[in-house]
């Protein structure tokens, strides 16, 4: 079974589109919401979808998704961010996968919603970078076995780049897979903040990352809603 453990903050806006696609989809899966405190309508969307559970946690992406997991039941601990998307049978396609000891851990390729050729140049500049080192971001829909992301003690308690710090420890025992067709993330906060402006950040992020820069400062990863 598959766990979909999915953190959130006031997201209303785009979590009623993820839940819709995430529940079409085919498979022996459970879906687990863990709000941050949200000041919105979010915990009430996700009351309102009885497939899915409700958990709250202290406000940050790896306390919410550690909480999730300490709960979930399956076999696959699958963390979607609340603005992205699976591709159609990506879930039937991991159940298929469980019988495989050889994949233990592995994320989707990505894409931004919309035409906007800036949008997908940060796509493929980014599953290029993956493809070469095999880091998975947050918004690849990242997946693991689950003795293994316990075995690894989880997301780390850091405010940013959790994702980055717990692929980093993945990579070291496993060679996660990389599936296509990819997942699909709204880019309405990308657009919002400008898109120029979110190029020249996510660069900044893949320098940082790549040659082991300095970490930016915490407002450089101010969330837009």
């Amino acid at each position: 079974m598959i766990s979909v453990i999915i953190p959130a903050l006031n997201e209303e806006k785009a979590l009623p589109e993820t839940l819709c696609q995430l529940l079409r989809q085919r498979g022996d899966y459970e879906v687990i919401v863990v709000d941050g405190g949200s000041g919105d309508r979010t915990c009430e969307i996700v009351r309102a979808q009885p497939k899915v559970r409700l958990l709250s946690a202290p406000r940050g992406r790896a306390s919410q998704m550690n909480a999730g997991a300490r709960e979930a039941k399956g076999e696959w601990l699958l963390f979607l961010h609340a603005d992205t998307c699976l591709p159609e049978g990506a879930l039937a396609r991991l159940n298929a996968m469980e019988p495989d000891p050889t994949i233990q851990a592995g994320g989707f390729l990505h894409r931004f919603s919309g035409g906007d050729w800036r949008l997908r140049l940060v796509s493929c500049l980014d599953n290029f970078r993956c493809r070469r080192t095999r880091i998975i971001y947050g918004d690849q829909a990242m997946f693991a076995r689950r003795e293994l992301f316990e075995s690894l003690g989880g997301f780390p308690d850091q405010p940013i780049l959790e994702d980055v710090a717990f692929c980093e420890k993945l990579v070291q025992v496993t060679t996660p897979v990389l599936l296509a067709p990819p997942v699909l993330t709204d880019s309405r906060k990308f657009v919002k903040m400008g898109v120029w402006r979110s190029l020249a950040r996510v660069l900044l992020i893949i320098l940082c990352v790549e040659f082991r820069l300095p970490v930016l400062p915490h407002a450089f990863f101010q969330d837009i809603r």
